[in-house]
């Protein structure tokens, strides 16, 4: 599984053989989480409050790529937080 962004501790990784919602994962230590592509929400997983704000924030500038990314099976290295 590929890393896709890096910030604050936190890695966005997507795996691209998965099936269901689109979706992509957060680990932040020895947390995790799973996130809805469309609509940011956390599925699955126990990560913090903190790092799941700023995944969200993070997602909505890269929603779009996010998708594509998903769409494509592509990988595309994308930037942290702004």
């Amino acid at each position: 599984m590929p890393a896709i962004a890096r910030f604050y501790g936190i890695v966005i990784k997507m795996f691209f053989s998965e099936h269901g919602v689109p979706h992509f994962h957060a680990v932040y230590g020895e947390f995790v989480g799973v996130f809805v592509i469309s609509n940011l929400e956390m599925i699955e997983g126990d990560l913090p409050a903190r790092a799941q704000r700023l995944v969200r924030d993070w997602a909505e500038q890269h929603q779009s790529a996010l998708q594509q990314m998903w769409n494509t099976k592509e990988f595309v290295q994308l930037p942290g937080i702004d």
